[in-house]
């Protein structure tokens, strides 16, 4: 899964699925507890979540919110609607987020909802989460979320590179000129000039076993090469219409932030376009990750898919020098904007392949329907799953 291979002469279109990888950690996430400070060195995040769970549950609280594109709290409008309708409630809010504005499991509301002294403690629940949120400024005096909310859900976002495992390289360009910092690939005999850091001992051990030798001659030396890397620029693009909403927009933002962090520490640039039925958020290719996860934290579910309007704008967000560019899509493949959707996008995907920019799709939940366009997409080459193991709690 790490080896580095050169890029091709011609731009490499690959499709992922990432359904079979992705893990409900809800659980995990409860438990833990606390937020180390592991990312201080990379100026990641200067606060730490306090321990008491309620702290956690408010930051899981308002991250839920966003993936079901609810940005406001009533909790006379939200006690109403429970009680008028609540499996279309449930559908609305999602069985997460009615645990955690209530403190009740949503099958229980349901067993006991006609039961007037269950009401009045429903109601009450209610009324001190929301009024606890308006305290600690996570809400304002209208229900809205803050800012200082939409930064404390971020650190769910934060808190799930402790759970990331592992990861892959997708076309990255090898440039053949020896380097001091890349990465160690073919061995040769040890030569007057070389750094000794670069030795390869193993190698080296092995030639002298190979010629008999009693101890380690200088002729059994071995060195190891090192082949420096190109600029590589990467821009996310991150699905936020409507058939993402609930548990596929926020697999799409754990992947992406991720995915994002892992590209500025091998020191690639990394850019991020939030694409529904507009483009919501378009930050250029940067090292800033707190611009990215700023610009993930906002994310909410909107409305229809254009997909072509994404990447011509992911194209004007590419500088105009000669790096490897990688335009990876992070969606479940149903673009609804346009005349023609599906035509358009392809028509946008080939500007894209004529730019010298490959086109990688990361799919969530993929249906049939989706699949299908994202092989088109792809020109039907499937490559290697790009998340191993992603979620490692259960």
């Amino acid at each position: 899964m790490h080896s580095r291979a050169s890029t091709p002469s011609y731009p490499v279109v690959v499709v992922f699925d990432i359904e079979q990888e992705i893990k409900d950690i809800s659980e995990g996430e409860s438990s833990q507890g606390k937020l180390h400070k592991q990312y201080a060195e990379d100026k990641l995040m200067n606060s730490v979540l306090a321990s008491d769970k309620t702290t956690i549950e408010h930051a899981e609280l308002i991250h839920e919110a966003g993936n079901r594109s609810i940005g406001a709290f009533t909790p006379s409008l939200l006690f109403t609607q429970m009680v008028q309708n609540f499996s279309i409630t449930k559908q609305l809010l999602g069985e997460k987020l009615i645990r955690l504005l209530t403190g009740y499991d949503p099958n229980y509301i349901e067993k006991n909802l006609k039961i007037p002294e269950f009401r009045k403690e429903l109601q009450k629940a209610l009324y001190q989460n929301v009024e606890k949120l308006k305290e600690d400024k996570l809400l304002d005096n209208e229900g809205m979320i803050t800012e200082k909310g939409t930064e404390l859900g971020a650190m769910v976002l934060i808190k799930e590179l402790d759970n990331f495992i592992t990861k892959d390289k997708i076309g990255e360009k090898v440039n053949k000129k020896t380097s001091h910092y890349g990465e160690k690939t073919d061995t040769r005999k040890y030569r007057q000039g070389d750094r000794y850091k670069d030795l390869n001992l193993k190698r080296s051990i092995h030639m002298a076993i190979k010629r008999q030798h009693n101890k380690l001659m200088g002729d059994d030396l071995m060195t190891s090469q090192r082949e420096g890397r190109g600029k590589v620029s990467i821009i996310f693009a991150l699905d936020s219409s409507a058939s993402m909403k609930g548990r596929k927009l926020d697999t799409c933002k754990r992947a992406g932030i991720v995915l994002a962090y892992n590209a500025i520490q091998d020191k690639d640039d990394v850019g991020v376009v939030v694409f529904g039925s507009e483009i919501k958020s378009a930050l250029p290719p940067t090292r800033d990750f707190p611009a990215i996860l700023n610009a993930v934290a906002h994310i909410k579910a909107c409305r229809q898919t254009d997909f072509a309007a994404m990447i011509a704008k992911s194209v004007e967000l590419f500088p105009a020098t000669g790096e490897t560019k990688h335009l990876i899509i992070l969606t479940d493949a149903l673009p609804t904007v346009g005349l023609e959707p599906e035509k358009e996008t392809l028509q946008a995907v080939s500007v894209a392949r004529s730019a010298g920019i490959t086109v990688s799709l990361i799919g969530v939940q993929l249906d049939e329907a989706g699949a299908k366009l994202a092989k088109q997409i792809t020109l039907d080459q499937v490559g290697h799953i790009v998340l191993e193991d992603y979620y490692a709690v259960r």
